[in-house]
């Protein structure tokens, strides 16, 4: 018997003062089995700290070629790669041959991937953004994940603070270059 997704239900009270971008929005979040809450949880804040109109979740595993999010245009024309976690080197150049611009979210050690893929044969890989996503932040989440949740994310001068519940967590956001 194939085991399903087990999906989340976070509400999301979003103030980002670094971009201007201030909405309140619910989304689903299918985690299927083979996914670690680390990544789910790295998917969801990527998902908060990207949001803008034309947002979406890939299909996930269902979709391999795909990115984890991507920002669309109204003609469906893709504007965002988003990818989580430790994408390969011809992941990312072939992103970036499909997206104005790629971004990767990581909950792992942003500067070995940013080592990793130095040298790598890698369209605009000097446009690439790498975001470290603060382990001790991630690990505090999963330890409060909740099928039905309602956070508060908010982003001031490059420091993220996300609060669950009656609790606020924080942690600076690390963002690295190819080049």
């Amino acid at each position: 018997m194939a085991l399903t997704a087990t999906v989340y239900t976070v509400d999301v009270e979003l103030s980002d003062v670094d971009r201007g971008v201030y909405e309140t929005f619910s989304v689903k979040v299918a985690q299927q089995p083979s996914e670690t809450d680390e990544f789910m949880v790295a998917r969801v804040l990527a998902y908060c700290l990207e949001y803008r109109e034309g947002i979406g979740f890939s299909k996930g595993l269902a979709e391999p070629d795909e990115p984890a999010i991507a920002v669309r245009d109204l003609t469906g024309a893709m504007l965002t790669w988003v990818d989580i976690g430790m994408p390969a080197a011809d992941r990312l150049h072939k992103a970036s041959k499909l997206a104005r611009r790629v971004v990767v979210y990581t909950h792992k050690d942003a500067g070995r991937l940013a080592d990793q893929l130095r040298g790598e044969r890698i369209h605009r890989a000097e446009d690439i953004e790498i975001v470290a996503l603060d382990r001790a932040l991630i690990a505090d989440l999963i330890d409060r994940l909740d099928r039905r949740m309602k956070l508060g994310v908010s982003v001031t001068e490059g420091h993220l603070y996300v609060t669950l519940g009656d609790e606020t967590f924080d942690a600076s956001l690390e963002r690295l270059r190819l080049a």
